[in-house]
């Protein structure tokens, strides 16, 4: 049954994935169906914003991922896997015919369509996928025993430090300290920091499937890979143009301006792009 939420045009519902969980979603507007992916750190309803931007053009149904909110927990056997079926349970009750996933959600994006999900057309901005371990794991053990001891502030510093070892994980930690409550708000400090624990085993199966992306080749639709100003500097950014190497039918578009949240910081210049894509009828 669906249940309105504070926001006029947004109904939230639910569907059981192929495990028994339930997976909510979040769907607002009218017109062909788009389901959005969001990332390690992200609840669905960061990504509203957004949703409102490409709603006059598409039914948007955002996933709240395993581990968030109303969807259950990511379970004891977690892995990949579960969250390509959940994506695939929320497809079919919708009928979506496009996707887009960020960051994390790009990785799973991949990896649901590898699995046979029939979406036409897929977009991704930063997908989290490692090439040549430029997305690390060495970080969780210290970041484990730091959560375990009550410490998840320090803990979330490990993460940072370690997941970009060529940019923040070069910054001092007593620096990265006092810039940290400075660059990120309190209340998404704290969403990070609850999230962390779930985050850590996202990224190791990023991790488990390093270089492994060429088997995205084996993709057909037509893709649109996007990435911000960091494209040569984190791993998330250099991970769209060696995507685009790979895959057959695909095309990659740069924000100069954006960094890797871009369609939280700009939803209207991502839905634009978006827009542009799902409804283009050229092959790519």
């Amino acid at each position: 049954m669906a249940a309105r939420t504070e926001e006029r045009d947004v109904v939230v519902r639910s569907v059981y994935s192929a495990d028994g969980t339930t997976i909510s979603y979040r769907s607002v507007g009218s017109g062909p169906g788009l389901v959005v992916v969001p990332g390690a750190f992200a609840l669905a309803a960061d990504f509203d914003a957004l949703s409102a931007a490409l709603a006059d053009r598409f039914t948007v149904h955002t996933i709240e991922r395993r581990g968030r909110g109303a969807s259950g927990p990511q379970g004891d056997t977690y892995g990949a896997a579960a969250e390509c079926a959940d994506i695939e349970a929320v497809r079919a009750a919708t009928g979506a015919r496009f996707v887009f996933g960020h960051s994390f959600g790009g990785f799973l994006t991949l990896e649901a369509a590898l699995a046979g999900s029939a979406f036409e057309r897929i977009a991704l901005y930063e997908p989290g996928v490692s090439i040549d371990g430029s997305i690390p794991i060495g970080w969780a053990d210290l970041c484990r025993r730091q959560l375990d001891a009550g410490k998840p502030a320090e803990a979330f510093l490990t993460f940072v430090q370690g997941i970009n070892p060529e940019t923040s994980g070069k910054a001092p930690r007593w620096l990265l300290r006092l810039i940290l409550p400075l660059a990120i708000k309190k209340p998404e400090r704290l969403q990070k920091h609850t999230l962390l624990p779930a985050a850590m085993r996202e990224h190791a199966e990023i991790a488990a499937r390093d270089n492994t992306f060429p088997e995205y080749g084996r993709l057909t639709q037509p893709v649109l890979l996007m990435a911000g100003k960091e494209v040569e500097s984190t791993g998330a950014g250099r991970a769209a143009p060696r995507l685009h190497d790979v895959l057959p039918a695909s095309e990659l578009t740069l924000f100069p301006k954006l960094d890797h949240f871009g369609p939280e910081k700009d939803p209207a210049g991502i839905a634009t792009a978006l827009t542009t894509f799902f409804l283009s009828t050229g092959s790519s």
